[in-house]
């Protein structure tokens, strides 16, 4: 009796949340509607918003005969391989062994072109007037672009323009009164809230799928702080909405992290708000716009943080600063920890290029610094941001003789006092060159050809002042370091022996 009073209670609990009766002697079971309450229903959701959704297929005209592919691999999944591997899977690659012959009468005739399909994704309606947004990756390389409504109307689309480094791309359709989507506030997203997906998995239209959010600024991208969530998405609904339980969409669907190319519970989508920024931009000029102010910067770790005085692992380390650039204009120096943009905190390293290349070119920003302990404010002016330049090679060196040091020599450094030459070539007022690392030093990382600008947050011209800065450390603590290893300027942290 015992054991079947235990298992009658998950099945009451069962039958009051399927909305059965609750079974005799269990009146304290949830009722149905309470229940209910707890559960959201997708269904509403997905009546209201499914007729703004829409497929996107794209071709490409090749010549008869020029294009290879899998027989046994439909085009979705050839269109999953080429979004997330970067490249054809084995045997999708054209064999001009088994290629027909061209046709045509003349010699050196061209085999005639065809249209073939080469991609399908999914897009959602922004304007009453047919401005439809999707993911770049779902058009870009396409000849055409066809856009498939709820009603099965086929409208041939042109591509507005298109963004890489978000992902994100606009297309317009010629029709008038659309449904279009209403937009959320991603600021209001919560980590744990339920979100629904619509899209063209496979090709199947309008599928819904629902999960909840499992993290928010989630950092794979450059530019792009990532919605995560475990809402099932495969190929085919890369450039569809995720909407929160309002109906607003909340962002767009566009990657997956998965070991077996299928879904794994691990999804990410570009938040709305970031995607409208770049809408807006697309749909204006065509290209978007961005800041940059001339500076390569790395993660500022925890033990940097504390040696140096600054609280907490925070900010963007300077590694380089580009000559002539705004942030060399600005006083900007490799070393420097970044803390603030226009009086916004940079958290992490990642939100440094959001926030400069979310501001307009030509602007006069604030750059908060920290450098040597101290706290400064330099303004920059922001420039557009360009390809990168090529690494200039660097030119011979004329090695000084090393010079001992007994201090130094405790951390088992030998050093060089730099040359006139090798300041210039680096662009620096003073350092001073590591001839050989052993013992501490070697264990910090630190290696010959790397020149130390700083040591306990105090700049060092020569041997002679680094002697001097050494001799007043405490020997049995450890010491920060700041040195030069090619065009990057980064810390270490040198310990003691105990």
């Amino acid at each position: 009796m015992a054991r079947v009073a235990a298992a009658a209670l998950p099945v009451a609990a069962l039958a009051a949340v399927l909305g059965l009766a609750p079974a005799a002697g269990h009146a304290q079971a949830a009722t149905p509607s309470a229940s209910a309450a707890r559960l959201p229903d997708f269904a509403d959701l997905a009546e209201q918003v499914g007729p703004s959704v829409v497929n996107i297929r794209t071709t490409e005209k090749v010549r008869n005969g020029a294009r290879g592919g899998r027989p046994d691999m439909d085009e979705e999944m050839q269109d999953f391989f080429r979004r997330f591997f970067g490249n054809p899977p084995p045997g999708m690659q054209p064999d001009p062994r088994r290629a027909p012959p061209p046709q045509g009468k003349g010699p050196g005739q061209q085999a005639p072109e065809e249209e073939q399909q080469r991609g399908v994704g999914s897009g959602f309606i922004l304007t009453a007037d047919g401005y439809v947004m999707t993911n770049a990756h779902v058009v870009d390389g396409a000849d055409e672009v066809y856009v498939t409504l709820t009603d099965k109307r086929e409208f041939k689309a042109k591509i507005v323009g298109t963004d890489k480094r978000t992902d994100v791309a606009v297309v317009k359709i010629e029709a008038a009164g659309l449904p279009a989507v209403k937009l959320g506030d991603v600021g209001k997203l919560r980590v744990g809230e339920w979100v629904m997906a619509i899209g063209s998995p496979f090709g199947l239209e309008n599928t819904v799928t629902a999960g909840i959010v499992s993290a928010k600024a989630r950092d794979t991208g450059e530019f792009v702080a990532f919605i995560q969530t475990d809402v099932a998405i495969n190929p085919g609904n890369s450039g569809g909405p995720l909407l929160n339980l309002r109906g607003e969409v909340v962002g767009i669907n566009s990657q997956i992290l998965s070991r077996s190319g299928g879904f794994m519970g691990v999804s990410f989508a570009i938040p709305i708000d970031e995607a409208t920024r770049v809408a807006d931009q697309l749909r204006a000029t065509g290209r978007v716009v961005r800041g940059r102010i001339g500076v390569q910067i790395g993660e500022v770790t925890k033990e940097v943080a504390e040696s140096l005085g600054l609280g907490k692992a925070s900010g963007a380390l300077v590694r380089a600063v580009e000559e002539g650039g705004p942030a060399a204009a600005a006083g900007v120096e490799p070393g420097d920890i970044i803390t603030r943009f226009d009086s916004k905190p940079v958290e992490r390293s990642s939100d440094l290029p959001r926030l400069v290349g979310g501001t307009k070119p030509g602007s006069k920003s604030t750059l908060q610094v920290f450098r040597r302990g101290a706290i400064r404010d330099l303004t920059v002016t922001v420039a557009e941001i360009e390809p990168e330049r090529k690494t200039r090679a660097a030119a011979p060196e004329t090695r000084p003789v090393p010079a001992a040091s007994a201090a130094a020599s405790a951390l088992g450094l030998t050093l060089a006092n730099l040359s006139d030459e090798q300041k210039r070539e680096l662009k620096v007022k003073g350092g001073v060159r590591i001839e050989a690392a052993e013992g501490a030093a070697a264990r910090a990382g630190l290696r010959e050809g790397d020149v130390l600008l700083a040591v306990g947050n105090v700049e060092i011209g020569d041997i002679k002042q680094l002697e001097a800065v050494l001799s007043k450390l405490d020997k049995s603590k450890a010491v920060n370091v700041l040195f030069r290893r090619g065009d990057w300027a980064q810390y270490a942290l040198i310990r003691p022996v105990k």
